[in-house]
């Protein structure tokens, strides 16, 4: 089903869902199933699994040469849909990008999905890579998020790369496509103003929903959803939660997301004297979160696992 229908059946009611990461190559299909099986009491009719592009490292070798080696790639999204949706019998909604694939690899991608009877999607840009001053896409494909949000509209209207229309041999997707939403703005947008522009020709491009950036002050994502609508946008705005839990994300977390820390929630960590009592703080601050953004008539509450299901699993039990 769709997760736009997930929102229309609910009547109000906020859902629930979770993101997890595809094992690194080499790894067990089982780390995913011990991230959500203790999650599944919950009931999420969705689960988002991501995609990592390929990054590149220089290696010197002994001869003095420079030998490029690619690292962190994360591939099975595809495969990790399928056993999800045959393990636990809810939709799989995997992410795309436009980083690392072609236009044709993005075609043949999605008729993979239609084939699994996947019928949502995530579309991202994706980051540049590490070591490169800006984003920059593939040879014949997307640089824009928009772009690869209008593709997959094309083929749920039956317009496929190859000429093909519905007319001919093709036949129509149902994909419903989720995107990205920076409640404090993404940091290669000049401005407020400029970013909801992006956001507004993704959604006109066929986007369905939006799913934000992880924030840490409520308010944000307030002021974030007055905004869209004022821009004209009214698709659902999913807010994304992750507990900040360890010391070293308080510098971390910023710097990789572009996002501030509440004075609060820093001191709160700082403070604390143990890992397990930053741990607790971050508990209780994604806590007091998840209820009031509940309170206030989030569509979901959209949880980034990273594979830490117990902490996620706490926070559920005292929302849900």
């Amino acid at each position: 089903m769709r997760v736009t229908d997930y929102f229309a059946q609910a009547k109000g009611n906020t859902l629930i869902s979770f993101e997890v990461l595809p094992p690194l190559k080499g790894g067990s299909m089982q780390a995913i199933f011990d991230t959500l099986d203790p999650l599944m009491e919950f009931k999420p009719p969705f689960i988002d699994v991501t995609y990592h592009r390929e990054e590149y490292v220089y290696k010197r070798r002994p001869s003095g040469y420079y030998e490029k080696s690619s690292i962190r790639k994360r591939p099975g999204t595809v495969g990790i849909c399928a056993a999800i949706m045959h393990r636990y019998g809810v939709d799989a909604v995997p992410h795309l990008l436009c980083g690392g694939f072609t236009k044709q690899d993005t075609e043949n991608a999605l008729i993979d999905l239609g084939f699994l009877d996947v019928q949502n999607v995530l579309a991202l840009r994706g980051d540049a890579r590490k070591f490169e001053g800006k984003f920059i896409p593939e040879p014949d494909g997307h640089h824009y998020a928009s772009d690869l949000v209008r593709q997959i509209n094309d083929m749920n209207n039956g317009i496929y790369l190859d000429d093909l229309t519905v007319s001919d041999e093709a036949s129509r997707t149902n994909f419903c496509i989720g995107v990205a939403g920076y409640p404090e703005k993404h940091f290669e947008a000049p401005n407020r103003e400029i970013d909801l522009r992006y956001l507004k020709e993704k959604i006109a491009a066929g986007g369905n929903y939006i799913v934000t950036q992880m924030f840490f002050d409520n308010q944000k994502y307030f002021d974030f959803v007055d905004a869209v609508r004022a821009a004209g946008i009214d698709a659902p705005i999913v807010p994304g939660l992750k507990p900040l839990t360890k010391l070293y994300q308080l510098h971390s977390i910023p710097r990789m997301f572009y996002i501030d820390l509440p004075d609060d929630l820093v001191k709160a960590i700082t403070d604390a004297k143990t890992d397990a009592a930053r741990l607790q703080v971050g508990i209780e601050w994604c806590i007091a979160q998840s209820k009031e953004l509940k309170e206030r008539g989030a569509p979901c509450l959209h949880y980034y696992t990273m594979g830490d299901s117990s902490t996620i699993e706490a926070i559920a039990k005292a929302v849900y």
